[in-house]
């Protein structure tokens, strides 16, 4: 078994990021539970802008609101930034759902 995860990764930097404000206890399997705090969204992963000591390859496990439990590899880091990558992408209507939730602020969101 190896340290990271093995990741080939497409870009997909183009998908819709929708900016939101939530804080977030991540699952690191050997530094155990890390705070994080998510700034911005998409069915394919997010944004944290307070990354904690985390590497290209690691691997944590987040609750999201209507999706539950789901499973994040970071793609990229840079100084207090990272992206995650979720293992699977969320179904559009649970996104929907999800992000109507997460941003109380009606402006943010997008036309359906």
């Amino acid at each position: 078994m190896t340290a990271g995860a093995q990741l080939s990764v497409t870009d997909l930097r183009r998908a819709a990021r929708h900016p939101v404000d939530y804080p977030v206890i991540a699952e690191h399997h050997s530094r155990g539970d890390l705070q994080m705090h998510i700034s911005n969204i998409s069915a394919h992963g997010f944004m944290i802008d307070d990354a904690p000591e985390l590497a290209r390859g690691d691997r944590v496990i987040i609750r999201l609101p209507v999706v539950g439990r789901i499973e994040a590899y970071v793609i990229w880091h840079r100084d207090e930034r990272a992206g995650l990558q979720f293992e699977r992408i969320i179904r559009y209507d649970d996104f929907m759902t999800m992000i109507e939730g997460l941003q109380p602020n009606p402006r943010l969101r997008r036309k359906r």
